[in-house]
């Protein structure tokens, strides 16, 4: 018997399906913009009148939705709180795409309980392995806590001495780096809680495609249940929505089992993907045909000038050096509002990647630097493939010991379940969190800054800033009139005269990284 996830729909527009045919019908109004309550009142009406009404509304929709013009469905948004779902199912689908907002529970800060895990539908002897590894995993998880809290502590006061004169600080700070690092063995079932945020033409999609591989099982369960939460709120909505699709209808399902015959054949896969790596988190696989003179070009256009009056590099300088397009060091990110902003658009980068499952759930919350992530099904095999925290190596001895035992016991336990009559599906989420994520990444400039500048700062998780220096350190080579621009916010910041540098408060890391050349960044705690 499995675990039931948790659904409420605590906001949401009060006539959705009203709202998209008043928009749709606001573009055709000579008297102005028409209102979601006119609409609804209309098909309120009683007699034949408000009969009329809704007919005209009802075919409307129907037309609207099935040619395309579902701008129309994205003005009436819900808001959800999700309850006892995995972070596999969160991953895998609700952080898969961009049009969706959401805020959940960190692992880097709160506790795990042990029985915060999401039990997928099987009973019997597999039952009983699935609970057996999740046991393990969670005592491993407890262990590695304790045994990484002294290295954890030893850092953090080799870069802040003067915490031995705050150990209520420098104890919270501690554990609170241990659990970060120790979740790495907690498996990708642990519940996680969270308030999301989307469009009703971002439901639909869900209730279209919620059946694909990984989770289909969990995944269906939710939107299900999101789905009936909103058809409550308004039943008018049924009248557009499609049936899912089936799992074996889907593109993926239908070439894993063509390329791999039910079983997955990844170790070609991953020694090469490694190999191109070179020992890199993050390689610079291409970008545009020549970036540079595409912005330049793109700023030349906004202000109206000739090559020969601006150079491009000087053009570029324009654009990305926060001392003249101040804009860079506000706390908003204003450049898709900014004409000049937006002239780093143009210019595009591709990136090969390998990220633990938990660092690449953090890079995920970057909507608007989309990856290829890998289909689990058909990179995952018997043998165990993660990335090792940082402080586990540096702590070796037990920790490292802990680490490698819970590793291989996760394999052992999802081979357990499968051998006992388990679903591939349910067998999975007992992979651990330090599950190698291997991916190809892409980002235009734009997009690209911004994320630098948030995860260059060595508050960052740890994996996600090492991706970020590898990709600041590349273009810088290739093309530095754009890369000397890649910075981390407090950099950014002095070079707009934005005080103070850093803007983390109490949480300032301790290192003046302003000061610093790319080149020179370290990894500290």
């Amino acid at each position: 018997m499995g675990s039931k996830p948790i659904v409420r729909l605590v906001a949401a527009f009060p006539h959705p399906l009203d709202t998209a045919v008043a928009a749709a019908r606001t573009c055709t109004s000579s008297a102005g913009a028409i209102v979601p309550e006119a609409v609804a009142a209309g098909a309120a009406a009683v007699g034949e009148a408000g009969d009329t009404a809704r007919e005209r509304r009802d075919a409307l929709a129907r037309s609207l939705y099935a040619a395309g013009h579902h701008t129309t469905f994205q003005h009436a948004h819900f808001l959800f709180v999700l309850e006892r779902v995995s972070r596999q199912f969160v991953w895998s689908f609700l952080h898969a795409h961009p049009f969706a907002n959401s805020e959940q529970v960190s692992q880097r800060y709160v506790k795990v309980s042990p029985d915060a895990v999401f039990i997928p539908e099987m009973g019997g002897p597999e039952a009983a392995a699935f609970a057996a590894t999740v046991a393990a995993q969670h005592e491993a998880y407890r262990r590695l806590v304790e045994l990484l809290s002294p290295v954890a502590e030893a850092e953090l006061l080799a870069r802040f001495p003067n915490w031995r004169r705050h150990p209520k600080r420098l104890a919270r700070q501690t554990e609170r780096k241990a659990q970060e690092v120790a979740r790495a063995v907690l498996p990708v079932a642990t519940h996680t809680s969270l308030l999301h945020t989307v469009s009703c033409l971002t439901l639909f999609r869900y209730r279209r495609l919620c059946n694909q591989l990984d989770v289909p099982s969990e995944t269906r369960l939710v939107v299900d249940a999101m789905v009936a939460a909103a058809l409550a709120r308004d039943p008018d909505l049924a009248g557009v929505l499609e049936d899912p699709i089936p799992l074996e209808a889907t593109p993926e399902y239908a070439l894993f089992a063509e390329f791999h015959g039910g079983a997955a054949q990844p170790a070609a896969f991953r020694e090469e993907f490694d190999r191109d790596l070179g020992g890199l988190t993050s390689k610079l696989l291409g970008g545009g045909r020549d970036n540079v003179e595409t912005v330049a070009r793109a700023v030349r256009a906004v202000l109206g000038l000739p090559a020969s009056r601006l150079a491009s590099e000087e053009a570029v300088r324009l654009a990305l050096d926060p001392g003249v397009n101040r804009l860079l060091g506000e706390d908003l990110n204003l450049s898709t509002l900014s004409k000049l902003g937006r002239c780093l658009h143009h210019a595009h980068y591709t990136f090969a990647k390998k990220l633990s499952h938990a660092a690449d759930s953090q890079d995920q919350r970057h909507r608007m630097t989309p990856a290829a992530r890998p289909l689990l099904a058909a990179v995952v095999d018997d043998e165990p493939d993660v990335v090792v925290p940082r402080l586990v190596t540096h702590a070796g001895g037990e920790a490292q010991t802990v680490f490698d035992a819970a590793v291989a016991r996760a394999w052992q336990g999802a081979a357990a379940v499968r051998r006992l009559g388990g679903s591939g599906e349910a067998a999975g989420y007992l992979l651990p969190n330090a599950l190698a994520i291997r991916m190809v990444e892409s980002s235009d400039l734009l997009n690209l800054h911004h994320k630098h500048r948030m995860r260059l700062c060595y508050n960052a998780q740890e994996e996600i800033w090492q991706a970020c220096l590898d990709e600041a350190l590349q273009i810088r080579q290739a093309e530095p009139a754009i890369g000397r621009w890649l910075l981390p916010p407090c950099a950014v910041r002095q070079r707009a005269g934005r005080k103070p540098f850093c803007p983390e408060g109490d949480r300032f890391c301790g290192i003046p990284v302003w000061r610093l050349d790319p080149c020179d960044y370290r990894r500290i705690i």
